[in-house]
């Protein structure tokens, strides 16, 4: 394992906000596990053409520039299939999606539905293997897309994730849930963020049927896995481990009194269990350092509209410099 300490100069490398005019494309892709469609943002290297864009660009974030349906630049790039997180957004991490494009990656991000901002029910989204089969279906469709099918690199596909998304990108790698100890892991530590939720009323995860929580979801495609504070790694054992692929990126947002108790997998023990792992630990940080640059007056705005502290960083932290960080270490994984 490998502990990380990223320079202030890191601030100065590539970030989202300049990542450059990648090629993006918005689809809506058949879902048919839940009777719709899903929106899926796709970003590529340009070759050219395309109107511009400024992606996810609103009061509080940043936006991410982008030629909307230019052509895919001649290659072969690996693949990246990306699941925001709880009450995320596809444009969470647009940051990540285009300068990961710009390095060589074709990076697909996929809208889950019950866990989105603005579609929200966990009664539904807590049934977290849907999401791996939104990832499968969305690479599905890009892979036999004319304009994406000579483009792909089959050799090369990551499950990447962040939050909810992270344990998603785990699933989708051959990680297996383990329905008791995540429930009794909540109910040990009952001011864990999200164990209200997942043990209340609305949703009770402790009624699901452990067999379906524990079912086996990986997708034989994915060989290698990039995980930025996963959830639902409390409870893990051993044998919960053994499908997972080899080619493992674990990513920690913040240190000591700045880890979210919920997505620590030092702590809930996971960590040592994938002793294989490449894990990158970056602080001063929290966890919704890995959200969008934060415009000047975003704090204030968050705080009249009483919503979470996203923008909030530790003391010392540089937003900028951490999603750097995070760019470079999938980068090297994926060998561009």
């Amino acid at each position: 394992m490998r502990h990380v300490l990223y320079a202030i100069a890191l601030s100065c490398a590539a970030s989202a906000v300049a990542a450059g005019n990648v090629g993006l494309r918005l689809l809506d892709v058949e879902m048919p596990h839940h009777a719709g469609t899903a929106g899926v943002s796709i970003w590529y290297p340009n070759g050219g053409g395309g109107e511009p864009l400024l992606f996810g660009d609103n009061p509080v974030f940043y936006g991410v520039d982008a030629a909307i349906d230019a052509r895919v630049l001649q290659g072969s790039y690996p693949v990246v299939l990306f699941s925001h997180g709880m009450g995320g957004t596809v444009r969470a991490q647009a940051w990540l999606g285009a300068a990961l494009a710009q390095r060589g990656a074709i990076v697909i991000s996929v809208t889950h539905a019950n866990s989105t901002w603005g579609d929200f029910d966990m009664s539904e989204g807590a049934k977290h293997w849907t999401r791996v089969a939104d990832m499968s279906a969305a690479l599905d469709a890009v892979i036999v897309d004319p304009e994406f099918a000579d483009h792909v690199d089959m050799t090369r596909v990551m499950a990447s994730g962040f939050s909810f998304g992270g344990w998603t990108a785990l699933s989708m790698g051959g990680l297996s849930g383990n329905h008791g100890g995540l429930v009794e892991a909540c109910r040990t530590y009952a001011n864990m963020n999200a164990c209200d939720i997942l043990l209340s009323e609305d949703v009770r995860i402790q009624d699901i049927d452990p067999q379906v929580w524990n079912a086996d979801y990986s997708d034989p495609r994915i060989t290698q896995v990039a995980a930025i504070d996963p959830g639902f790694v409390w409870g893990l054992e051993p044998e919960d481990t053994e499908r997972l692929v080899s080619n493992v990126l674990m990513i920690a947002m913040g240190g000591e009194g700045d880890r979210m108790q919920a997505v620590d997998f030092d702590a809930s023990g996971l960590s040592a269990l994938l002793p294989s792992a490449k894990i990158e630990r970056y602080e001063p940080a929290f966890h919704f350092t890995a959200m969008p640059l934060c415009k000047p007056a975003a704090e204030e705005i968050l705080l009249e509209e009483d919503d979470d502290a996203v923008c909030t960083d530790p003391p010392g932290a540089n937003r900028e410099a951490v999603h750097a960080a995070i760019v470079d270490a999938m980068a090297r994984s994926l060998g561009i």
